[in-house]
């Protein structure tokens, strides 16, 4: 349930930058003679053509939406593109959309506290950059001001085509404004000097949200798209949200937005406010009370994280309909290659960012044959992570058979995966400046010595934090396995498909010496 954090002392500057249509972006890049055409790239999946996962805005002219698959798509646009996603060992490779985010995020960090939240999205307080702004080069006293910030959307000016630029620009750079608008002003004149620079650097456009906490910049970053701004002042945060669905909100499109419906039969926003935050605190708790609250007065504390690196690295693999995997066999066989690819990726952060995983988990979604509600739910199991592929793979597949075991008892047939994924997470920093020697302790069932070495100094080196034994898999971690319920089947799973696999050379993550100490060996 959501909890209300507490709201800063100072007003800040927070904007939501989403990359449009990135996928299709991406590809228009690597073939240039796709810009301008109607073009969706399709996942990897021959049925009915793949599902789409980006449509380009010429084909959405023609009625093509994201939720159609390729063949559905050619009958609406008979001249669309269909650019299928990069494939790796049997499904998709998502890589060269990684990396292309990470140009962009490179290009944003540069202003302010920059937060990866995903593939193709970022959060940046730009609250310092404003106010050095305001305080330099106040908007009020400028001859100029950049083109492109004229062409922001305000929420609540209201003006004719002919003069909006100038409404804009007047609005910008109003003298009597209040502190929080002039601040406002400054950060929308430093998001489109950043969204020029993306372009004319990955010749990628994207949109943005700039308000005063991440809650209102997320909402508004995709209602001008693409490749505008828009702005929220104070002064307009109320009339914005009153009739906003409250199923738009993060953290309300589940349950708890279905219980505000049915409950106390809230449809919008603006409806909250008709309840005390007491009343609330008696529905929902204190905590989550006093957070919806607070939301309905578009109040958020929750601060940017300084973070450009995944908080984890996942791969997942749907298998649906006939496809659906029913043997031991065949489940081995997509662990593998899943797991293959999820040790390159760990191994690269290591390389690249000097970062290390703690914990494997497993997550699937399974169905019983001849039951009426077949669907039910695979226990995700989690265990300590050992670098190399061999022992991810072979920790991986006990974290199956175990999952299975709670799923189906003892038997071995009559089952069926429909999902699969595994994860690694609990990513911890190396401390800088590691020169000193680390030690590791044989595990249950290695055969190493105690050779004392210098992981900054030793490139074969792989973090170790024990064997994984039976017993460890008989007491690991469980929970609730949640599947993707993303249109990306083939992708990397849910919210992971967006997080996963960046290579930039900062990060801000606990510390490794703050964690369980790590024990390190020599590969085998």
């Amino acid at each position: 349930m959501p909890v209300a954090r507490p709201e800063p002392q100072e007003p800040r500057v927070i904007a939501h930058l989403d990359l449009d249509c990135f996928y299709v972006q991406v590809e228009q890049r690597r073939n240039p003679a796709l810009r301008g055409q109607p073009t969706a790239v399709v996942q990897y999946n021959d049925w009915k053509g793949g599902g789409l996962i980006a449509v380009s805005y010429e084909a959405r002219k023609f009625g093509v939406k994201r939720s159609m698959r390729g063949d559905e798509a050619k009958h609406v646009c008979p001249g669309i593109n269909l650019v299928q996603v990069p494939v790796s060992r049997d499904k998709a490779d998502l890589n060269v959309y990684r990396s292309a985010g990470s140009e962009v995020v490179a290009i944003l960090s540069t202003k302010g506290k920059c937060e990866r939240a995903s593939i193709d999205e970022v959060y940046l307080d730009l609250t310092d950059a404003a106010k050095e702004m305001l305080s330099e080069s106040p908007p009020e006293s400028s001859e100029f001001i950049f083109e492109e910030a004229t062409k922001s959307n305000i929420l609540d000016l209201t003006s004719d085509a002919s003069d909006r630029e100038e409404n804009v620009k007047a609005w910008l750079c109003r003298a009597d404004a209040d502190y929080q608008d002039k601040l406002l002003a400054c950060g929308a004149i430093i998001v489109a000097q950043l969204r020029v620079k993306v372009l004319e650097e990955t010749q990628f456009t994207c949109s943005a949200g700039i308000a005063h906490n991440k809650m209102l910049a997320k909402l508004v970053s995709g209602m001008h798209k693409p490749a505008q701004q828009t702005v929220v002042p104070s002064s307009s945060v109320q009339d914005f949200l009153a009739s906003l669905p409250v199923k738009k909100m993060k953290q309300l499109g589940g349950k708890l937005g279905s219980s505000l419906q049915d409950d106390l039969g809230v449809e919008t926003v603006g409806d909250l406010l008709g309840f005390t935050e007491e009343k609330l605190q008696e529905y929902y708790g204190v905590n989550t009370g006093t957070w919806l609250w607070k939301t309905a007065r578009g109040i958020s504390g929750e601060e940017v994280e300084d973070r450009l690196l995944p908080k984890s690295h996942g791969c997942g693999k749907t298998f649906p309909g006939p496809k659906a995997l029913k043997t031991n066999t065949a489940v081995k066989s997509w662990l593998d290659k899943l797991c293959e690819e999820l040790s390159e990726r760990i191994q690269s952060d290591l390389n690249c960012n000097k970062r290390v995983a703690q914990t494997l988990t497993l997550h699937a979604r399974a169905s019983k044959e001849n039951e009426c509600n077949s669907v039910k739910k695979f226990p995700s199991k989690s265990c300590p992570l050992r670098y190399g592929t061999g022992k991810i793979q072979e920790d991986a597949m006990k974290l199956f058979e175990s999952g299975l075991h709670d799923f189906w008892g003892y038997r071995n047939t009559g089952w069926s995966i429909t999902s699969l994924s595994v994860t690694a997470s609990k990513i911890f920093d190396i401390p800088s400046g590691t020169n000193s020697i680390l030690r590791y302790i044989k595990g249950p069932s290695s055969g190493a010595s105690s050779t004392i070495v210098d992981p900054s100094s030793t490139p074969d080196l792989t973090p170790f934090v024990g064997n994984v034994t039976q017993t460890d898999i008989a007491h690991v971690h469980e929970e609730q396995c949640q599947p993707s319920s993303s249109i990306k089947e083939d992708c990397d799973n849910s919210s992971l498909a967006k997080q996963c696999g960046a290579t930039e050379e900062k990060g801000v993550s606990k510390k490794l010496s703050k964690a369980q100490p790590f024990l390190w060996r020599l590969t085998s």
